[in-house]
């Protein structure tokens, strides 16, 4: 919507804009550890920096018992409510009659300290004292008991009393540590005991598991009617089924990220980069398209109307946010000549928070009411144009974005296809279309030729030329790995949550990375467009790769020992890293490898060309071409 075309802006403000204060909550999982504690404790405190003065943030804790604080007084104080072991779904007491709302939600600009004094107060729950009395005899079995579900449920009906009236839309912040265990919402987690590998992502017939329950999915739909957002935050290596779990991010508008150790988090960047953003609300998308053609599919993390057809409602979401949509005839196979050109409309409607300057004057009553509401309508008009020459339209292919239609029905089919089925789906995809291709070009081709002159290089097209690449790095990467021992079933879940809200090429680098080397930190010498161990050679003795979630600069065993390791912080590679980083919507991790002394593993996987389509490591650099020549055969059994 940002880009060069027929754009309108408009304002549906009336007269006087409605007002409204943004609310934030962080709900902390107390079932947890020391490590965790403290890590959350940094992100929030890097989340609060980030927020507008006048904000109100609440903090609500989570075990066998949920937490509320007021820390608008002297001192922060908790009041607390146990979730009964039978409960149905619902607490004994409200939590508005637990604490009055203008309690339990303080303003950041004038309660900072207080905030950071009562995060500095959260303990896990294996260090309370547990006495055996009347009143705490649950709490014996609390250690590692974790209320999620119905402490998140209340939350939502807490916040829902206020909606419209204090805010129009809150942000949970949700921190786990591991599967909810205790109470609705409870999921059966295989692999408890520590061993994440029992945990499967698929069952006996190589198909993905479904959600446990629906009791996510109600909650989604109630956080959404209550204008209410949350972000999940999952920092764990035990198994946690967040198959079950992502609906409340993707369908609230939130996001999902996984971290599987505290030591290399990037938890505090990646929150406070988030609401750094500006982000827009309660969003209405409508595509519209001339009467050729329409359209097939929609992806992407939003959900539909229920009356109106390609009408699609997005909670919450920023700049970020990518949707993708895949089109066809209406009737014939191509477009008429006589006809006008091709035409999209796409049409987005949304609210956006304004600060209207300085709310830190808290002596003024209505201070906070300083934030107001903008109600905004974007439309772009597109006219396309069209050929009868399929050369043409070759050369207009964008591999990025098949590629990403291609994640997005393969992410969409894992939920009911078997594995194998999403495999073979993508091979014979590829072998059709070079088919296709081959076909196209049979004219500058000899009469007589064989299965080895069939061209899966894509040769006589450059825009064509990386799809080949794509489609194997995608059948090799941990999406599509299920039955690989060594790929947490959760971090696949993320990976699908992840990728799919991506715009294309952020899809193509985290499926297929950049490995650019370097002569000298100062000197970049190359980007290699191929990922294997041949181009690694002594002559550029520094790699850097970029996978999007991970940046990792490589040190070949030979590099002399004048080349400073790692790298200076006032050279062209730093340079490079910090600006990559800077660019991201999230925090890459950025990891070191000397091939003298450290273990090159993490380097070596991506190095995809030299694998198996099963993803093992072969002996010499054949992987991909094994796998042209695979496709190469497949071509010729349909014939040309």
């Amino acid at each position: 919507m940002a880009d060069d075309g027929v754009v309108f802006f408009a304002d549906e403000e009336g007269d006087a804009a409605a007002v409204t204060t943004p609310v934030y909550v962080a709900a902390v999982d107390l079932s947890s550890s020391e490590e965790f504690l403290e890590l959350v404790k940094s992100a929030l405190l890097a989340a609060l920096e980030a927020l507008s003065p006048g904000s109100l943030f609440g903090i609500l804790t989570y075990s066998s018992k949920i937490g509320l604080y007021d820390v608008q007084g002297p001192i922060p104080i908790v009041k607390n409510v146990f979730i009964p072991p039978d409960s149905d779904g619902t607490i004994l007491v409200d939590l508005k009659d637990v604490m009055p709302f203008h309690s339990f939600l303080a303003p950041v600009d004038t309660c900072k300290d207080s905030i950071a004094q009562a995060l500095e107060t959260l303990k896990p729950v294996s260090s309370w004292d547990m006495a055996a009395t009347a009143s705490q005899v649950q709490d014996h079995a609390s250690h590692h008991t974790r209320g999620f579900g119905v402490a998140l449920d209340a939350l939502v009906n807490y916040l829902s009393v206020e909606y419209e009236t204090t805010f129009e839309l809150a942000r949970i912040f949700v921190f786990l540590s591991g599967p909810p265990n205790y109470g609705p919402g409870q999921l059966d987690a295989p692999g408890s005991h520590g061993d994440h590998n029992t945990g499967k992502v698929v069952d006996s017939e190589h198909t993905q598991l479904p959600e446990q329950t629906i009791f996510y999915k109600n909650l989604a739909a109630s956080a959404v009617q209550a204008g209410v957002c949350v972000d999940l935050f999952a920092i764990t290596n035990e198994y946690t089924d967040l198959n079950s779990l992502k609906v409340l991010s993707v369908e609230s508008g939130g996001s999902l990220f996984l971290y599987s150790n505290t030591d290399e988090s990037t938890l505090p960047q990646d929150i406070y980069k988030m609401l750094s953003r500006p982000y827009a609300f309660g969003c209405v998308l409508r595509l519209r398209t001339s009467s050729e053609f329409k359209i097939a599919d929609s992806y992407g993390h939003f959900f539909p109307d229920p009356q109106y057809m390609h009408v699609q409602h997005i909670n919450c979401c920023d700049s970020f946010a990518s949707y993708t949509y895949d089109f066809e005839f209406e009737k014939d196979s191509q477009f008429s000549r006589k006809s006008r050109p091709p035409i999209l409309q796409i049409a987005f409607k949304y609210t956006t928070i304004v600060h209207h300057g300085d709310t830190s004057d808290v002596s003024n009553s209505g201070s906070r009411s300083k934030f107001s509401l903008q109600r905004r309508l974007r439309v772009r008009t597109i006219q396309y144009n069209t050929t009868a020459n399929i050369w043409d339209l070759y050369d207009f292919v964008d591999p990025d974005v098949v590629l990403t239609i291609l994640v997005h029905q393969v992410i969409l089919a894992s939920l009911n296809d078997v594995v194998e089925a999403r495999l073979w789906l993508l091979h014979d995809w590829l072998a059709i279309f070079i088919a296709q291709y081959n076909k196209a070009y049979k004219s500058v081709r000899p009469a007589d030729t064989g299965v080895s002159d069939i061209d899966v290089d894509f040769s006589n097209c450059s825009q064509l030329q990386p799809l080949a690449r794509l489609v194997f790095a995608f059948l090799v990467s941990p999406l599509l790995q299920v039955q690989d021992q060594h790929i947490h079933p959760d971090y696949q879940t993320y990976l699908q949550c992840l990728f799919s809200a991506l715009e294309p090429a952020s899809v193509r680098q985290a499926i297929c990375p950049t490995l650019t080397s370097y002569s000298s930190p100062d000197t970049e010498a190359e980007v290699h467009q191929s990922l294997s161990r041949s181009v690694i050679t002594s002559e550029r003795p520094i790699f850097l790769l970029d996978a999007y979630t991970d940046l990792l600069v490589y040190y070949l065993p030979t590099a002399s020992t004048s080349i400073p390791f790692p790298p200076p912080r006032d050279c062209l590679l730093r340079s490079t890293i910090n600006k990559l980083k800077q660019e991201r919507n999230l925090t890459p991790r950025l990891v070191f490898i000397h091939g003298a002394h450290d273990d090159t593993t993490t380097f070596e996987k991506y190095l995809i060309e030299d694998r198996a389509l099963d993803g093992t490591l072969l002996a010499g650099t054949t992987g991909f071409r094994s796998f042209l020549e695979e496709v190469r055969s497949r071509v010729a059994e349909f014939g040309i």
